[in-house]
């Protein structure tokens, strides 16, 4: 006979396994188990990682007495204050600066908003925080980089973004016009550095001068490998900055950070990287926004799966349909075909696999690539050695000079070791 309190954990796992099963949009016909990708204990900090923002007792000085605008989204969160203690409950870096008393006086918001909630692309409109009442400055859109008349009574600019490791993750290139603005007008920047997920990996085609754009604006490769606070150090250091300017840039180190360790973010830094996987997967996954497939916004996958109508019909299906970060998302209402890449383990590179059998089964590879591909991939060849039918291991053959310069030109602006 079963006892009650048997058959009260029998119904409550059947309850809960029916409920994690329950998102129709993917299908699998044919379910596999796939390794775990958490990292190993062996791998984790003694002492936890402290962030930039962490670490108060080191800009506090720099800050008190001026009126401090603040470049900020979601990720911006402190866990410590300038004793070290940690926080009862996380502070956004803004409502933490005002509990100090420190004069934030004006917001600027990236790609996706102060909030976060806007799509990749989306046109982010000025406003003011109704938490706050601070006035809220778009840098995307028509507005990349801060006007002077809207840098007017600010002290000093604090930068504090998660950044992913990818050339076209934007917000390395609103650091970019952020550095050069303040150079312009005299400001101090202070970028409060942070962790890269994808820290230990350098990888991809170099970015070509003539594919120069919001998404790839500096010659690197598409995995750079370096947090936000060493790529700043480079963008000042190789005097990429417009006329040669150079940023009086002070760059707030993690502790306890090294390149190597696994890094697992508190806060998603974009609505559709919602996951650790996403965020491993995303610069693989990114290079089919220049197609005609699916990465899987729309979904709640992002950048875990991918697939399109124009696949071969297979075991593993999905239709997007609009959600938070993709209103009219690729493919919205039809069947996509492709595969479920998450619960595969880590990546340590930049796959191009996933492309290369995309291409290879497209019913029509004449609308494969869009004209993005090529910004993306921050080169034309890429799409001509995948369209001529190039090994993937020759075109990485063709990277490795680009990504041995890169490497020794690096060296220069790290902050950490590996």
């Amino acid at each position: 006979m079963v006892s009650n309190s048997v058959f009260k954990n029998t119904v409550l796992f059947l309850v809960l396994a029916i409920v994690s099963c329950g998102n129709s949009a993917i299908k699998h016909k044919d379910p596999k188990t796939y390794p775990t990708n958490e990292a190993t204990t062996a791998n984790r900090p003694k002492e936890p990682i402290l962030t930039g923002a962490d670490n108060f007792e080191k800009y506090q000085s720099l800050l008190s007495g001026k009126k401090i605008g603040i470049v900020t989204n979601p990720t911006s969160i402190v866990n410590y204050d300038g004793d070290k203690q940690k926080l009862s409950k996380p502070h956004h870096l803004v409502d933490f600066l005002l509990k100090n008393k420190l004069d934030v006086v004006k917001i600027f918001a990236p790609e996706h908003g102060f909030r976060g909630t806007a799509d990749a692309g989306e046109l982010i409109k000025d406003g003011k925080d109704t938490q706050t009442g601070l006035p809220i400055i778009s840098l995307y859109g028509n507005n990349k980089k801060p006007k002077p008349e809207q840098l007017k009574q600010i002290d000093v600019m604090v930068f504090d973004l998660q950044d992913v490791g990818a050339r076209f993750y934007t917000y390395i290139s609103s650091l970019h016009y952020v550095m050069e603005a303040c150079a312009e007008e005299n400001i101090p920047l202070i970028v409060l550095d942070r962790p890269n997920p994808n820290g230990s990996i350098i990888d991809g085609p170099i970015l070509e001068k003539e594919f120069t754009s919001f998404v790839g604006m500096h010659p690197i490769p598409v995995l750079h490998g370096m947090t936000i606070g060493e790529y700043a150090r480079m963008i000042n250091g190789e005097k990429w900055l417009k006329n040669g300017v150079q940023s009086q840039l002070e760059v707030i180190a993690c502790t306890n950070y090294k390149r190597t360790m696994p890094y697992s973010l508190p806060v998603k830094p974009s609505p559709n990287l919602p996951n650790d996987q996403s965020i491993n997967l995303y610069a693989s996954l990114c290079l089919f926004e220049g197609t005609n497939v699916s990465m899987g916004r729309g979904t709640d996958k992002q950048f875990q799966i991918y697939g399109s109508p124009f696949l071969p019909k297979s075991d593993f299906s999905f239709t997007p349909g609009p959600n938070l970060g993709a209103k009219d998302p690729v493919h919205n209402g039809k069947v996509c075909y492709g595969e479920d890449l998450s619960g595969i383990p880590k990546v340590t590179n930049l796959q191009l696999k996933w492309l290369i059998k995309a291409f290879s089964e497209t019913s029509d590879k004449k609308v494969f690539f869009n004209s993005f591909f090529s910004k993306l991939a921050g080169t034309q060849k890429l799409q001509q050695q995948i369209e001529s039918g190039l090994p993937e291991t020759a075109i990485r053959k063709s990277w490795e000079k680009g990504l041995n310069s890169f490497k020794k030109m690096r060296t220069a602006y790290l902050i950490y070791e590996d």
